[in-house]
């Protein structure tokens, strides 16, 4: 049984009404996919074509228009937002405006663990203090507004917020790729540790696809809302079988890859298991 399953999921708009009644338009259209358990799916396309709409209805920020979501064979229901979000959180892309600059980083951190639970606050702030450490800050970064971090302190702190109340599942909308080099090699690294210790799932949506190809299990490539391709990151970047998917992987590469692009590393994985 899947982790997570997406079953013809839909979001459809409303546009602007002319002579002949209100334009529809389908931003997420039919997708099904499956999520298993210490996997990572990345989710890739170009702008607009609905990938952010997608993750949007799995975290449950806004309604799908019909299709299901179901989390360990139960189907998760919109308004059922407090249970949901036990099992699945979301890093957003914009660390700057994620959020309150008025709070500090334990009022940031203890919200939803008030909301979510009924613990003390001496059990609350042991919770805080020891996610803070899994994300590699020091519990006195509680004091410490948000406004006067750094923007990889920033993603650290995202992290944390979306660890702590311990989901099955953690959406990344592009959080990683923005950043620069040095620190997106650190959070990356990070990330991968915490799937490993704490048996992590993760919905990847981005452009990057260094690191999609460094990182996930299986993509879904989308366009005008569909999905049009699946498949493991090397069988898409050496073999695309849509212009889409050609376009993406020659964009970022330069080319389409070769098997010998994964050779360095297997043989880095490798070297780190011995």
């Amino acid at each position: 049984m899947p982790l997570l399953q997406v079953e013809d999921l839909t979001k459809t708009f409303k546009g602007h009404a002319s002579l002949f009644g209100r334009n529809q338009f389908n931003a997420v259209d039919k997708v099904s996919f499956t999520l298993e358990r210490k996997q990572t799916l990345a989710i890739i396309g170009n702008n607009g074509s609905g990938k952010s709409t997608l993750v949007k209805m799995i975290a449950g920020i806004i309604p799908p228009t019909s299709g299901r979501i179901l989390f360990n064979d139960r189907e998760l229901q919109y308004q059922d937002a407090q249970s949901r979000a036990k099992h699945i959180r979301m890093v957003f892309q914009d660390a700057n405006s994620a959020f309150n600059p008025r709070l500090n980083i334990g009022q940031i951190l203890d919200e939803p663990l008030s909301l979510a639970t009924d613990w003390t606050e001496t059990q609350r702030n042991e919770k805080i203090f020891e996610t803070l450490s899994l994300v590699g800050l020091y519990p006195d970064y509680t004091n410490l507004n948000i406004k006067h971090l750094s923007i990889s302190q920033k993603q650290r702190v995202a992290l944390a917020r979306a660890l702590i109340l311990e989901p099955e599942i953690i959406i990344i909308d592009d959080a990683i790729g923005n950043l620069d080099a040095s620190v997106r090699i650190q959070l990356l690294n990070l990330t991968l540790d915490l799937q490993q210790r704490l048996g992590i799932s993760y919905i990847y949506v981005g452009q990057d696809l260094g690191v999609i190809k460094h990182i996930a299990d299986t993509i879904i490539v989308m366009d005008e809302g569909k999905m049009i391709e699946y498949g493991s990151p090397q069988n898409l970047f050496t073999d695309p079988q849509t212009d889409v998917t050609r376009r993406l992987v020659e964009s970022y590469f330069g080319k389409i890859l070769d098997e010998t692009a994964w050779v360095k590393d297997k043989n880095t994985h490798q070297g780190k298991e011995k």
